[in-house]
């Protein structure tokens, strides 16, 4: 039972109230006449500060706060899929209609009450559940089987009664217990509460991006944490979406945290006319966007992440592969840290508050691969992919420093290759991942003993470029050996055949790992045959680069399907000009 209280001062999204009974940390507050949505954030004697979710402008001392008893929720259940919701749960789909501009204190359920789902039950009565167990299925969009569970914190019993198959809406009663609960085809969950689990699992598998410079040098893994950090203009929202679009994941939960609104309006309106690569259907039916741009309160960023991990989690404990896109943590600090200055608290580094490291290792600790609480036994995952934005690409700046430190794989956008149009404009030199031991089993089973090899080969390409432009610096280009000047060409070739890829295109969209293994075997292979007849005597000038870098695009842009046998005719192709005296200057 809440309780009611009175404004003793306003101080931006930061409210003062004193309340007339006890209240608990994060509770539900109703702010003013207009009853604008708010979270308390600190008790202090018998008072209390409450952030606002919601512009506070018009609110006055003395006008009334109501005190709801209960923490900030979101509903989970069928309807979730497809939906667009605002940073604390409310549907901007139906809020829309009623004009450009969300009302002040808008009320609106999370799913529409007035839908209908076909529901099929998996229980009968005395059977016995317990927290997770899975009651029935909802079908969503085409084939998507959406799991009706047993909340977590339910004390479970025997089933006394089931609803037969059929349609119901979200909140109709469709199973009973003896113990005398009653189970929806939804369950609110407090954002801020990790879901339980049965066990975490070790992270074996890969998320396979199809963007070959990341699956290829920078994998992470399923379940893992990744970071996106990048100055304005290097891509990190293209980088995003492609990630959204064509990444193993089950359900993609995109949140625009404090991004400009056109960005997002790019997603609202790309996204439902993207088909999804494995269904052949919009890319929307199971995607969840969380839009909180930068023109909307700034309280209400905080809670955004809280809300799409609770969602991700939800479609975890189903035995789903989640992948959380957060674009993007800065501006998720940067509402930390102006809420922190209303409250007085004392500032940390470049003014955030002391406890930003921690804040963002409870959000990175939520991700994880895991075995979901009840019956049938189910995995699943979430992948918490995170986008920075440090100001003018200092990447010492605290919470870039701060998501290194927590997540697993750092792929550090450079701006310098951003405006030589190389994309995605990963830096192959900054950015890391420590999954590759973890991993390793499971590459050697997909792509055999020879796949390490050949992700060696490009790397040290790369690595040994750096050093010979280095000396080219000293020397020139003359002073090198004829091995080093084909060394620094080959790796150019893999700059912008291999490592560049276009999000545009529909077969380079997209590279699946075999792909990518039979392309670096065709560079390789180029590489052996060029160095041999370098050895024999040939100059690198009589190497044919004009059509070296015609056919290494035609090949790039194949199916994976005859791109082996096509390479092989590349290289034989290669040898006869080698081999023909009438090899000259390209």
């Amino acid at each position: 039972m809440g309780h009611s209280g009175s404004i003793l001062s306003v101080s931006g999204p930061v409210v003062r109230a004193r309340p007339q009974g006890p209240v608990r940390m994060f509770e539900v507050a109703r702010v003013g006449q207009e009853e604008l949505i708010g979270e308390v954030v600190r008790l202090r004697g018998d008072v209390v500060d409450i952030q606002v979710y919601e512009e506070t402008m018009g609110l006055r001392t003395g006008e009334p706060v109501w005190f709801s008893g209960e923490l900030l929720s979101v509903e989970l259940g069928p309807g979730l899929l497809g939906n667009v919701l605002d940073g604390i749960g409310r549907p901007l789909v139906p809020l829309g209609r009623e004009g450009i501009f969300l009302p002040r204190g808008a009320r609106r359920d999370t799913l529409d009450r007035e839908a209908s789902w076909a529901f099929t039950p998996k229980v009968t009565p005395g059977d016995r559940v317990d927290p997770g167990d899975i009651l029935g299925h909802v079908v969503e969009g085409a084939d998507f089987l959406h799991a009706i569970m047993v909340p977590p914190g339910a004390r479970g019993g025997t089933v006394e009664s089931v609803a037969p198959a059929g349609s119901f809406s979200p909140d109709a009663t469709v199973c009973t217990t003896r113990e005398g609960e009653n189970y929806a085809l939804f369950h609110p969950w407090p954002v801020r509460q990790p879901r339980p689990v049965r066990r975490y699992l070790p992270l074996e598998n890969p998320l396979e991006t199809g963007q070959r410079v990341l699956d290829t040098l920078f994998p992470l893994a399923l379940g893992g944490a990744g970071v996106i950090p990048g100055g304005f203009g290097t891509g990190k929202t293209v980088t995003q979406q492609s990630l959204a679009r064509w990444c193993n994941a089950d359900v993609i939960v995109y949140i625009g945290c404090g991004e400009r609104g056109n960005e997002m309006t790019e997603v609202l309106e790309e996204f439902p006319e993207l088909m999804d690569p494995r269904t052949g259907r919009p890319l929307m039916e199971r995607v969840v966007l969380v839009a909180n741009t930068s023109n909307m309160p700034v309280a209400a960023r905080e809670a955004s992440i809280y809300l799409g991990m609770s969602i991700a989690e939800y479609f975890r404990d189903m035995g789903r592969h989640v992948a959380i896109m957060a674009d993007s943590l800065s501006r998720w600090a940067e509402a930390l840290r102006e809420i922190g200055g209303r409250l007085e608290e004392m500032p940390g580094e470049e003014g955030y508050p002391a406890y930003l490291p921690s804040r963002l290792s409870q959000y990175f600790e939520r991700s994880g691969r895991v075995v979901a609480q009840g019956t049938p036994e189910r995995e699943g995952s979430v992948t918490v992919i995170s986008a920075v934005s440090p100001p003018g690409g200092d990447f010492s700046e605290p919470v870039t420093q701060s998501c290194l430190r927590l997540s697993g794989a750092f792929w550090g956008l450079d701006k310098t290759l951003a405006q030589q149009r190389h994309f995605p404009a990963i830096n192959w030199r900054s950015s890391y991942t420590l999954y590759e031991d973890s991993l390793a089993h499971h590459f050697l089973k997909a792509l055999g003993e020879d796949w390490e090899g050949k992700r060696h080969f490009l790397r040290t390409t790369l690595d040994r470029e750096k050093e010979l432009l280095e000396l080219v610096q000293l020397v020139g280009r003359d002073g090198l050996s004829e091995e080093d000047k084909w060394l620094l060409e080959l790796a150019e070739l893999l700059r912008i055949v291999f490592l560049q890829q276009n999000a545009f295109d529909a077969v380079d969209a997209f590279t699946s790992l075999r792909k990518a293994k039979a392309l670096l075997d065709i560079f390789r292979n180029l590489d052996q045959e060029v160095v041999q007849r370098l050895r024999q005597g040939l100059g690198t000038d009589q190497v044919p680069r004009t059509f070296l870098r015609d056919e290494l695009f035609r090949l790039r842009s194949l199916e994976e399907e005859g791109l082996a046998s096509e390479g092989e005719l590349f290289i034989q192709s290669l040898k006869a000009q080698l081999a023909s005296e009438e090899v000259g200057p390209a």
